[in-house]
């Protein structure tokens, strides 16, 4: 009789992590034997038979997995904080990190112009084939088998998770940190936009009212400058006493 879902889990070994180039080790074979995988490493500057759509497939199947991975291994975790860490866990940055450690940059299919100006080395596209492999893999082979493919990428990191709080931004920290000593909310203004349209930088201030005083913080886009405001205003707070 086939073991459950549960019971799987509780049998099976703790995934190792995957070395620097072995993802097709990783593989299963009816993904390996078919021209799916040579579709999946495909950029769409090569061509029409490219690896979108599979991409579409793998975003969907990793957040399940990385959910489900966190909601067993932190049963106590809120809401919150399980999805602030697999945000972490998902986002373009940690995805690229991923698919260089396994060896991607040297297997990706790119028009000749995408190569030349780097696209192998892009995060984005790095991010887009690894989602894209996940999802051929669950095409090809079922959930359990990208489930499981997931699960060896990311067993390094599943084992090391930050703190819920660490991953906060520096303007939900700075809010939190006011509300919780029952202080006036921080407003913030911008005070300098500068550069062309597709380059704009902002200067912005965060005033704190119960203070009377604002920090600034620039940025290219408006959310980076209140960001790094927020977070000159934290630094300037563990500094100094409340008023």
């Amino acid at each position: 009789m086939p073991l459950s879902r549960a019971e799987s889990r509780s049998h099976a070994r703790p995934a190792a992590a995957i070395g620097a180039g072995d993802f097709r080790s990783l593989l299963p074979e009816a993904l390996r034997a078919g021209d799916a995988l040579e579709q999946a490493l495909t950029h769409r500057s090569a061509g029409s038979r490219h690896n979108e759509r599979m991409e579409f497939l793998g975003d969907a199947v990793l957040g399940l997995v990385i959910a489900d991975a966190l909601y067993e291994r932190l049963p106590d975790a809120p809401e919150g904080d399980l999805t602030r860490l697999r945000a972490a866990l998902v986002n373009r940055t940690a995805l690229a990190e991923l698919a260089r450690g396994a060896g991607l940059e040297g297997a990706l299919t790119l028009g000749q112009g995408e190569r030349k100006s780097g696209g192998q080395r892009r995060e984005s596209i790095l991010a887009d084939t690894l989602e894209a492999l996940i999802g051929a893999t669950y095409h090809a082979a079922g959930f359990e088998a990208a489930r499981a493919f997931v699960l060896r990428l990311y067993a390094e990191r599943l084992a090391h998770l930050p703190s819920a709080e660490s991953l906060k931004d520096p303007k939900t920290r700075l809010q939190e940190w006011l509300q919780g000593r029952g202080e006036a909310l921080p407003e913030y203004r911008v005070l300098e936009v500068s550069g062309p349209d597709h380059r704009r930088q902002f200067v912005v201030e965060v005033w704190l009212p119960s203070q009377s005083w604002g920090q600034r913080g620039a940025g290219s886009g408006r959310r980076r400058a209140e960001q790094a405001a927020a977070e000159a205003a934290l630094d300037r707070l563990r500094r100094e006493p409340l008023r």
